[in-house]
């Protein structure tokens, strides 16, 4: 990891039991770390070059009901926020259901936190989440969305998808497509199920063959190619913050509030023009592909 960003894990294990999901098993019970312990790793960590901070957890939005009895990221995010050259502060692995959406109000409030949330949805199929034990419904998980877009206006929602789960039909798939088509994610990613021993879903015989789930991961993705070539599209003749992370050939190569490293969309600026890595500059964006920008330092 480049000095200029560090992931801040908050908290170590999952109290959820997803029926595909082996996490619980090798990790064991939610144990949140304390808001006083956080912040001390922030300030060091600021001290030594980092502007950007990753939250990861197995499930940030579970954190604090162990140590103080109620989901404190919210708290969390606003102590870190006050923590001197943090630019940045990024939300990982957040989990739909019971969703503290204080934590919007914060973002909208905080400009060190960022307009993004990863959020892995899973499924959109009601008998798909129940079979996962997702614990949500997709009526709720609309609800989230739209209060999530209402609350901040430029929100960045990533999430992953998980195809070929055991029973999952042409239709239950279906259902899933026109969800991403009607949600219009920001970033996605999608997943093939695999068969986890120990897992409750290895009760579930594994009935969806290995050329339907690629299939299947491929159309979500074609899908998703073309939302996300629409949205960077109108990003054309707007600048932007950027964070550069790395120089590769002719170009250096960024991230906006938008992007988390090595997952989501990248900007690409002339190595021409001179940046240093680990800076932040503003950059007007010239042209658009899929998923990436091109721009000029502005």
């Amino acid at each position: 990891t480049p000095p200029h960003y560090a992931y801040l894990k908050i908290s170590e294990g999952c109290n959820r039991t997803c029926s595909f999901c082996a996490i619980p098993l090798m990790r064991g019970k939610h144990i949140s770390r304390s808001i006083e312990d956080l912040v001390t790793e922030a300030k060091n960590l600021a001290r030594l070059g980092t502007k950007e901070l990753l939250l990861i957890a197995q499930e940030s939005t579970y954190y604090g009901l162990d140590l103080y009895k109620r989901r404190a990221l919210p708290e969390l995010l606003q102590a870190l926020a006050q923590v001197e050259g943090i630019e940045w502060i990024r939300i990982h692995y957040a989990y739909p259901s019971k969703f503290p959406t204080e934590i919007f109000d914060v973002m909208a409030a905080e400009p060190t936190v960022c307009n993004y949330i990863d959020m892995p949805l899973q499924h959109a199929s009601d008998a798909v989440l129940e079979r996962m034990r997702r614990q949500i419904t997709r009526a709720e998980t609309e609800n989230l969305i739209m209060t999530a877009r209402e609350k901040v206006s430029e929100i960045a929602i990533r999430t992953t998808m998980l195809v070929g789960f055991p029973g999952e039909t042409e239709d239950e798939f279906q259902e899933l497509c026109d969800f991403v088509k009607a949600m219009r994610f920001e970033r996605l990613g999608v997943f093939q199920y695999s068969h986890e021993e120990g897992t409750s879903g290895y009760q579930l015989e594994d009935d969806v063959p290995a050329e339907v789930k690629a299939d299947r991961a491929q159309r979500l993705m074609q899908i998703q190619e073309v939302i996300s070539a629409e949205k960077n599209e109108e990003k054309v003749g707007k600048t932007f913050k950027v964070l550069f992370d790395r120089k590769e050939g002719d170009y250096f190569i960024g991230r906006t509030e938008a992007d988390s490293p090595e997952v989501d969309n990248e900007v690409l600026v002339s190595a021409e023009q001179y940046v240093r890595i680990g800076d932040f500059a503003q950059v007007k964006i010239s042209s658009a592909d899929s998923f990436d920008l091109y721009g000029d330092l502005a």
